[in-house]
């Protein structure tokens, strides 16, 4: 593909969601910035919500690792539609009821305010790695596609990327973010339909000859019941449920996008209409797989040696202009949904959770909340540049996997404030959610070892949590109290 084209069409699709922030900027404020003045419908937010759970990694990933796993990762998404169960029916009417801009001040009310600025530090610490690493895989791939055209080095195109990241979303925050997520969703989806079109007509095959290779295919198995492997059916079901739980609902990032709609009960149909839309979108990734290995193989093309690799490569250099193009609208739409809400939530976090800013009208609160906004900005490039210079990725994939193991003890904290009226002795808590994630570092690295060849998947979340819950549990006071 030409440089210049590519530039266009980032440039055409920067200048739309620029267009997008100035219109729904007109009047806004902290409130604004924070909770989009809860006026979001909740179709709006259910639609764009897809885009930034997918993210960057979703849409590179997902369809080259079903060369490796086939459909495996469906029993995963299986387990996620009962997680988003239990958040509209149990964690969305608390955050409502509470009324909260920060989903970690139920932590402050409940148990005490270490285990509250616990809960929120630990969201801070693994939001900037999550969002820097999807970022960093969006931005190498359009490194390639473009700026080493024009010897751009790495840093100063991810800087540009940031600063263009905050320059749409410095001034009404999630406001902005519900509807340019929309936008992102729609390019994310119709890149995913015109590539499987494009393949079509390349292979002279009808809609009914697409899904008959699909499903006639060995890679579109999907239940996986040997016990030992991390690919088994329980063992992803489960990892589903609470990582959705613990990632999506006691995650600031999408919670606050929920919190945007009008009132609970809209909130609650956004999740269920959302979880939905996720479904079908994650089979369309899984076809695609299909798909493309298929294309390379009657085509007698060498398939890369990652498997991240697959999709890049097929779009941008045999699927023709049009595929190539919209691939690069795809990633930048699914890199940066995700990027975007992670600063605003992460700027959130820090200005409610950390140093009590209040979420009124006030010119000196404004400024305060832009700064901290630039500094997470800048700490998440500064992050990308470190993963870069690294220049190893399953060392960069180690340090995302790590501040995954964080959300086990933001788990454990809400189940036991959910399920048992004891107190927590505050001071301790800080160190229970170290010591938890931990322990279950050490269980998941030698647990093949330990276990006669047993090996955890993503069910070591639940684990994580239960450590964090027992520890509670062993340390906590007889009266309830917010603190000691």
């Amino acid at each position: 593909m030409s440089p210049l084209l590519v530039f266009g069409v980032i440039a055409g699709y920067f200048a739309l969601l620029l267009l997008i922030s100035y219109l729904t900027s007109l009047k806004s404020d902290n409130l604004t910035f924070y909770t989009g003045n809860r006026e979001s419908p909740w179709f709006l937010v259910a639609f764009g919500m897809v885009g930034a759970s997918l993210s960057g990694v979703t849409f590179i990933s997902v369809p080259g690792e079903v060369g490796n796993t086939q459909w495996a990762y469906l029993q995963f998404v299986m387990g996620n539609m009962v997680g988003y169960a239990v958040i509209a029916l149990v964690l969305i009417p608390l955050f409502y009821r509470l009324n909260l801009i920060s989903i970690y001040e139920y932590l402050k009310s409940r148990f005490g305010r270490n285990t509250y600025l616990t809960g929120a530090t630990i969201f801070l610490i693994s939001q900037t790695i999550g969002a820097s690493f999807r970022l960093f895989l969006a931005a190498t791939v359009l490194q390639i596609a473009f700026f080493d055209a024009f010897g751009v080095p790495f840093y100063a195109s991810v800087f540009v990327t940031m600063i263009l990241i905050w320059l749409y979303t410095y001034k009404s925050g999630i406001k902005t973010i519900v509807w340019t997520d929309t936008l992102q969703t729609s390019f994310l989806l119709l890149a995913v339909i015109i590539t499987i079109a494009v393949i079509a007509g390349q292979l002279g095959k009808s809609a009914g000859d697409m899904l008959a290779i699909v499903g006639d295919s060995e890679l579109s198995n999907i239940f996986v019941w040997e016990g030992n492997t991390s690919q088994n059916f329980f063992k992803m079901f489960a990892g589903g449920v609470f990582i959705t739980i613990a990632m999506n609902g006691l995650d600031q990032n999408v919670m606050q996008k929920n919190l945007t709609c009008r009132n609970q009960k809209d909130a609650q149909k956004n999740i269920f209409w959302f979880a939905i839309t996720f479904f079908f979108s994650n089979l369309l990734f899984l076809a695609l797989g299909v798909l493309l290995y298929h294309y390379a193989a009657v085509n007698g093309l060498d398939l890369p040696g990652a498997t991240d690799e697959l999709f890049p490569s097929l779009a941008l250099n045999h699927f023709g202009t049009l595929a190539g193009v919209v691939f690069l609208l795809g990633i930048t739409a699914a890199a940066f949904s995700s990027a975007d809400s992670a600063l605003t939530a992460l700027t959130t976090s820090f200005c409610i959770d950390i140093i009590d800013l209040p979420a009124k009208k006030d010119v000196n609160q404004d400024l305060t909340r832009r700064w901290i906004h630039i500094g997470f900005t800048f700490l998440v490039f500064l992050t990308i540049v470190v993963f870069n210079e690294v220049n190893d990725r399953s060392v960069v994939s180690a340090v995302f996997k790590a501040a995954g193991f964080t959300y086990g003890p933001l788990l454990g904290l809400f189940a036991f404030g959910l399920t048992n009226p004891l107190a927590v002795r505050d001071r301790i808590v800080p160190y229970i959610c170290l010591l938890s994630p931990a322990l279950s570092f050490v269980l998941d690295w030698n647990s093949a070892r330990w276990f006669d060849g047993f090996q955890f998947g993503f069910e070591i979340l639940l684990v994580n949590a239960a450590i964090t819950y027992l520890g509670l549990l062993l340390t906590a006071q007889k009266q309830p109290s917010a603190s000691d």
